[in-house]
């Protein structure tokens, strides 16, 4: 006896490919196509045998990500090659625009290159900037421009790492680390 799938993920290790696309077609047509909890499920997923496949096709219906810059373009080319989840780009958080951002994660990637970082004033703003976001639950990584281009494999596979380290934080953390945050803003506004 076959039991019925699961989810989503399930029907995508036995659909084929253009069954799984029919599907979503047929789903958009029907206006019931809703990728948020789509990419919710992906993103607590990790390692499922359909999540790569349920990615690929769905590659169609996201909206491009907004890239200001080509470093930013390289770089959500590899994000999209491994499977990850599209990030946000140019995403204000906590009084800062942050160049890369998982916003579930709470986890940014800033990509530098020295032309836009190269003064003193620069290197001290950028270094207050991640204390701040720190402060504010958001980890932060930086990617420089000539290490992308150098060793692009290897970053986008420490990159994977990092998001699924975030994750397990995270959950680890569960309503401790969101109640954490709720009591650092009651501290900064002060006595109520």
């Amino acid at each position: 006896m076959t039991s019925l799938p699961r989810t989503l993920l399930d029907l995508a290790t036995i659909l084929s490919p253009d069954r799984l696309r029919g599907t979503l077609e047929r789903a958009e047509e029907l206006q019931i196509l809703d990728l948020g909890p789509i990419e919710r499920l992906l993103a607590r997923s990790e390692g499922h045998r359909g999540a790569g496949r349920l990615r690929r096709t769905l590659e169609l219906y996201r909206p491009p990500p907004f890239s200001r810059s080509g470093l930013e373009r390289r770089f959500l080319d590899l994000v999209r090659g491994a499977g990850l989840p599209t990030p946000s780009t140019g995403f204000n958080a906590f009084g800062y625009e942050l160049d890369v951002y998982w916003e579930r994660e709470r986890f940014a990637v800033e990509l530098d290159v020295y032309e836009t970082h190269g003064s003193r004033e620069a290197f001290e703003r950028d270094r207050l900037r991640h204390e701040d976001l720190k402060l504010a639950g958001v980890e932060m990584i930086r990617i420089t421009g000539p290490r992308l281009d150098r060793e692009a494999k290897a970053v986008i596979e420490r990159v994977m790492r990092l998001l699924t380290q975030r994750r397990r934080q995270l959950r680890d953390a569960g309503s401790g680390f969101e109640q954490a945050a709720g009591e650092r803003a009651a501290d900064e506004l002060g006595p109520g």
